[in-house]
């Protein structure tokens, strides 16, 4: 039976729950059909790169389904139809995943606190190698034909 991973977006003023029901009520339809559902990750709240639909953030979830492709494919009608449902996408994959996403190790690692080394990392505020020995002094020789800056009473 094929693999699939699928994502969708739901709509920012929807709550947990509902998104919570959103994933029961396609879980039913995936099983009703033959198919399962394995892992399912809310990735919580996120910020849109861009609009959609007049939405700024939305509910991301993903969800490991093996089931034929008439599931698949009834179930992204029925998410099309959903006017909960911002964006969905599904990818045909070799094999599932069954460890934690990218993004959920990423939101672990800020949830420990990241690398620790401030806002700044590992370089603890240094600018690194920039400008050497520029100095505050903006007046240095920058070439052309410019004459020399006098100052006044001279």
């Amino acid at each position: 039976m094929p693999l699939y991973e699928h994502i969708f977006l739901a709509r920012q003023d929807v709550s947990a729950q509902q998104v919570e029901t959103l994933v029961e009520q396609y879980k039913g339809l995936i099983e009703g059909a033959g198919g399962t559902i394995g892992k399912v990750e809310n990735w919580g709240l996120r910020t849109l790169a861009y609009r959609i639909k007049k939405n700024r953030k939305a509910h991301y979830t993903l969800m490991n389904i093996t089931a034929p492709h008439a599931a698949v494919a009834e179930m992204e009608r029925q998410m099309g139809l959903s006017e909960d449902v911002l964006r969905f996408m599904t990818f045909k994959v070799d094999e599932l995943d069954e460890e934690p996403s990218a993004m959920m190790q990423k939101r672990d690692r800020d949830d420990r606190g990241g690398r620790g080394g401030g806002r700044f990392g590992d370089r603890g505020g240094d600018r690194g190698g920039r400008g050497g020995d520029r100095g505050g002094d903006r007046g240095g020789d920058r070439g052309g034909d410019r004459a020399p800056r006098r100052a006044e009473g001279e």
